[in-house]
């Protein structure tokens, strides 16, 4: 009989103070279980980058993925952070220093139908004593926002058909990298049970002891590097007799690693300092931010957004800028500690019945989300702030909508810009139940930011550095 060990972390999103410890233990737990005769493999679930790190940010996530390198990782597979966090191009490239294998089974380049050259759909990993285990990876489907990527992103529940029908006289068991949540895991777990172990992510959910359903077992690592997995198996002759599961606290049950604090300090002053490099604008005078109110970072913002759009008018709210730009010259750094958001723009088209009901629910809910804390659905934030407009506004007497200073047309189409956010939150539910919706792609609204800025306030040629 042998015993196969499987570390796994997942949704590290970039929280990188937890890192020094878990690449650590990954690689004592290596040496320690192969010297005792076992097989370990050790995988990533995904969204282990995030655009909010300023390293992630100023290396298009590279930096992330070959940190994973010194955690000695047998495979990874993406999430969306990954997958839709990222241009085409920056994902072709994120795992270029990557010394372990990418597993992912349900996204195809949209041109070409064929697999990105970076990835495995599937791979076949022998224990000491020849088990055969078959492991793959499946991202959460998001095919309103992979595809305008470029990417193809197929149903979880078709593509793990396929591969089993494919695999299933080659493997002795099969194992899932699933960045799909807890809700398809469980699912898949009742529906496919040649799958022994589910490796789970997205919903950041904990499973301290596992989650057996039938003859699988589901494991989940939490979020932010904050846990390590294990998964335990003992097999013999082909077959799975027992599987465990067992979760590691990283800060309360690992000790400290030699300089762990200067590491991560030394992470983030690296991000900062290499967005401090790309210099966009040279500001005439300071652009300050209120959240209370109106100012004018929120007012050229949305002129830059809707500029970008190409509409008449649009929608923000204050809380979206978390700090104001300074007078003089604007970097990339600035822009991120402004707008961390991992966030797109949007458009909204609207007859003129809907947009009025929407604006009039807007400013009833004004005073109650005007100082109300939130976190989620991408945003960085503290609080959501004052609701600001551009081509907007109310009727002194009659308090009624008007469309740049005109009362709106029941039946004509209307189309403002605002933010994804506003989509995917709950705050304003009338915009995905009545609204025709394009999200912008493939810029996060920092870089449309800047690129406003770039145009409006040039950079002063022959300017000492």
């Amino acid at each position: 009989m042998e015993t196969i060990h499987i570390f796994h972390t997942n949704d590290i999103h970039s929280h990188l103070e937890n890192w020094p410890r878990v690449a650590h233990e990954l690689k004592n737990q290596r040496v320690e279980k192969e010297e005792e005769g076992d097989t370990v493999f050790s995988f990533d679930i995904g969204d282990a980058t995030d655009r909010a790190h300023p390293l992630t940010e100023a290396t298009n996530g590279q930096a992330i993925t070959r940190l994973l390198n010194d955690g000695l990782y047998d495979a990874v597979t993406i999430g969306n952070n990954e997958g839709i966090g990222s241009t085409k191009e920056e994902l072709n490239r994120l795992y270029d220093d990557s010394h372990y294998d990418v597993l992912i089974a349900n996204l195809k380049d949209k041109d070409t139908g064929l697999q990105p050259h970076w990835a495995k759909t599937f791979s076949i990993y022998r224990t000491k004593e020849g088990q055969r285990l078959g492991v793959f990876g499946l991202t959460h489907p998001f095919p309103v926002s992979y595809g305008p990527l470029g990417w193809e992103v197929e149903d979880p529940f078709d593509t793990i058909q396929h591969l089993i029908d494919l695999f299933s006289e080659g493997v002795d068991t099969f194992v899932l990298l699933s960045h799909l949540g807890i809700h398809y895991d469980r699912e898949i777990a009742g529906r496919f049970p040649e799958i022994s172990v589910i490796l789970g992510a997205h919903t950041h959910h904990l499973l301290p002891e596992g989650e057996r359903i039938g003859r699988t077992l589901l494991a989940g690592a939490g979020r932010y590097g904050e846990y390590i997995g294990q998964v335990e198996l003992q097999m013999e002759g082909g077959a799975v007799l027992s599987s465990k599961a067992s979760v590691k606290n990283v800060q309360e049950q690992l000790p400290p690693v030699r300089h762990e604090m200067d590491l991560v300090r030394q992470y983030q002053q690296l991000g900062y300092q290499l967005l401090m490099q790309q210099e966009i604008a040279h500001l005439p005078e300071m652009l300050d931010v209120k959240w209370d109110q109106p100012s004018e970072l929120v007012d050229v913002g949305l002129k830059a957004f809707k500029d970008y759009a190409g509409t008449e008018a649009s929608v923000l709210n204050a809380g979206l800028f978390l700090q104001p730009l300074l007078e003089g010259v604007v970097t990339r750094s600035d822009l991120h500690r402004s707008l961390p958001h991992p966030m797109r723009l949007v458009k909204v088209t609207m007859n003129g019945r809907d947009l009025r009901e929407l604006l009039l629910d807007m400013e009833v809910q004004r005073p109650i989300l005007k100082n109300r804390g939130i976190k989620g659905s991408g945003f960085r934030g503290q609080i959501f702030g004052e609701i600001c407009y551009n081509g907007i506004n109310f009727g002194e007497e009659t308090g009624e909508p008007l469309w740049k200073g005109e009362p709106l047309k029941e039946n004509a189409d209307y189309t403002f810009t605002t933010v994804d956010f506003f989509l995917f939150a709950p705050f304003f539910p009338l915009i995905e139940e009545r609204g025709r919706n394009e999200v912008l792609f493939p810029y996060f609204i920092r870089h449309i930011m800047g690129d406003y800025l770039k145009k409006q306030y040039p950079l002063i040629e022959g300017r000492k550095k």
